[in-house]
């Protein structure tokens, strides 16, 4: 049971963290803070924090949790801001898609992550945002990954770990730099690709026939286009070298493909295809039908 919970940045993953909470009864009273009176008000009427104060020394104040849901780069502005209001008994943890940063701007701000301070990002989200597009089952059946350093409390990270269950998550730790590189991989590679091809066919002369007539397979993989480009600029920001590298290694195989329908070499594409099909089908489809087989929770 967290007593009071304190929300920075209320949006779709801090609102939907405050809904799943509640909906278990694991928290008694939730407080919002932040910088957009509009995101807190509109939040309180939906029932989905209890108060807020634009002070945030108010807010955090005698919180046993803090969470920094903001975007990347104004998390590390937020825990400059926090840190003389930190305590002991306060766990302060964070949704941030990249956590290389999250930890250098700790390093400096406070000299070493603090060992009340566990890095987070729950592998879950939606194309809409706002707290108005925050959602109770958000993180059911979704992992959430916490990068615990050598010196982080146990206890800290107990209480993070069973916070974020409570929400129907599977918690799994990982290393911060093996974190980025996955992430770039899975997550912020597959964001840019969509995000560039969209806008080039936006430019494109015959734009408006494109958009006409697309179908379902474009819209599925054009879907994450339209994630607020605010926070995957900062992202594309904090995580550059991880990014980089994904898009040198895609731009090396798409060139490979390109040569292949050049020269007409049907047995290079379809080899490509072919194990593209099988490693998605076996990582994707056999982690579905996993999850399908799982017994109800009591």
């Amino acid at each position: 049971m967290i007593n009071k919970l304190t929300i920075i940045g209320l949006g779709l993953m801090g609102g939907s963290l405050a809904k799943a909470l509640k909906a278990q009864g694991a928290v008694v009273e939730v407080v919002g803070t932040g910088r957009r009176t509009e995101s807190l008000d509109r939040g309180l009427q939906l029932g989905v924090i209890d108060s807020y104060t634009l002070d945030m020394a108010e807010a955090v104040a005698g919180a046993d949790v803090v969470v920094i849901a903001t975007p990347t780069l104004i998390a590390e502005k937020v825990m400059a801001e926090l840190a003389p209001l930190m305590t002991p008994n306060m766990v302060v943890t964070d949704v941030a898609s990249v956590k290389g940063n999250i930890q250098r701007a700790a390093e400096q701000i406070f000299g070493q992550v603090p060992p009340n301070f566990v890095l987070g990002h729950p592998i879950a989200g939606s194309e809409q945002s706002g707290v108005e597009a925050s959602a109770v089952d958000l993180f059911l059946d979704h992992r959430v990954i916490l990068t615990p350093l050598a010196n982080t409390s146990d206890s800290a990270l107990s209480l993070i770990k069973a916070m974020w269950e409570a929400c129907g998550a599977e918690v799994v730790c990982m290393d911060v730099a093996e974190h980025d590189a996955v992430l770039a991989a899975t997550s912020h590679l597959p964001h840019v690709l969509a995000y560039t091809l969209v806008d080039a066919l936006a430019q494109n002369g015959a734009a408006a026939d494109i958009f006409k007539f697309a179908a379902g397979g474009f819209r599925d993989f054009t879907r994450i286009a339209s994630s607020d480009p605010t926070m995957w600029h900062d992202i594309a920001l904090a995580n550059r070298d991880a990014i980089l590298q994904g898009i040198d290694a895609f731009s090396s195989h798409l060139d490979l493909v390109r040569k292949a329908i050049a020269d007409g070499d049907g047995d290079t594409i379809f080899a490509s295809f072919d194990r593209a099909k099988h490693a998605r089908d076996e990582h994707f489809l056999g982690q579905y039908l996993t999850r399908e087989k799982k017994p109800p929770s009591s």
